[in-house]
């Protein structure tokens, strides 16, 4: 099922898509599967799956903190993929996120073959371009999964074109520069990102990077299509005393969140 779904059923209400962020793994896979459907029965409308990496260049410290967790104890990509399964079966579009070396290292046809067989929706990429490799797409394609590419301010027009041509699903507007991590204020670029990203697409366009309450929810939902939130829902997984508070914790931000949304 496409993550287009999640945001046709949002436009319907006449608001924005809720993205929540969890890496697979932490605090321990059925913990991060907790915590996800929880998250999902809170009011997100779609999820991001991280795919945990030893080398994450865009993640800030708070997501670094549980992906090395999440390595550490032992999270492979097939627990990845049950992490899909089980979040899928919720109903809600679940969608990898991978830096390109672990797809690459897994092979890129089969990864596309075993996440849509255990019904994933897509992949985001944040450190691939759609230009970089020639594999990823004809096979993501072949089994029917969204591919979503990142845009940036620093993006030239042609850059954001050639981007969202490959994109599939929607597309991840990253609304400031450098790494991720919840901020007070969301970045100024990010209204006038989406504004020459819709230009090119008639894709629905999601922002990320930064939210961490309703207030800030609000304000993309204002010009944006879909709001990302990560580093919040893993900052309250962090800051739990036990998994089961964590996915409490969770549940109570993406309620928080999804009324934001409806504030437009």
């Amino acid at each position: 099922m496409s993550t287009t779904v999640a945001f046709e059923k949002a436009r319907a209400e006449g608001r924005a898509a809720l993205i929540g962020y969890l890496p697979a793994g932490y605090p321990t896979v059925d913990g991060s599967i907790a915590a996800l459907k929880a998250m999902v029965e809170a009011g997100v409308d779609a999820v991001e799956i991280g795919l945990p990496y030893s080398d994450p260049v865009i993640d800030g410290p708070t997501v670094q903190a549980a992906v090395e967790a999440a390595l550490k104890a032992g999270t492979t990509t097939a627990d990845v993929l049950r992490v899909v399964e089980a979040v899928a079966a919720t109903g809600a579009p679940a969608v990898v996120m991978s830096y390109w070396n672990p797809l690459q290292r897994y092979g890129a046809a089969a990864f596309a073959r075993d996440l849509a067989a255990a019904g994933g929706s897509g992949v985001i990429t944040p450190d691939l371009t759609p230009d970089a490799d020639d594999s990823w797409i004809p096979a993501a394609r072949e089994h029917g999964l969204d591919t979503v590419f990142l845009v940036a301010p620093s993006s030239t027009d042609e850059r954001i074109a050639m981007t969202t041509a490959a994109c599939r699903g929607f597309v991840y507007a990253t609304s400031v520069m450098g790494v991720t991590g919840t901020r007070e204020q969301v970045g100024d670029a990010a209204s006038g990102l989406v504004a020459r990203t819709k230009a090119t697409t008639e894709l629905p366009v999601a922002v990320g990077l930064g939210v961490s309450n309703a207030a800030q929810a609000a304000e993309i939902a204002a010009f944006a299509d879909g709001v990302v939130v990560g580093s919040a829902f893993v900052r309250r997984m962090l800051d739990a005393p036990d998994p089961a508070s964590g996915a409490a914790s969770i549940a109570e931000l993406a309620a928080d969140l999804a009324r934001g949304v409806r504030e437009r």
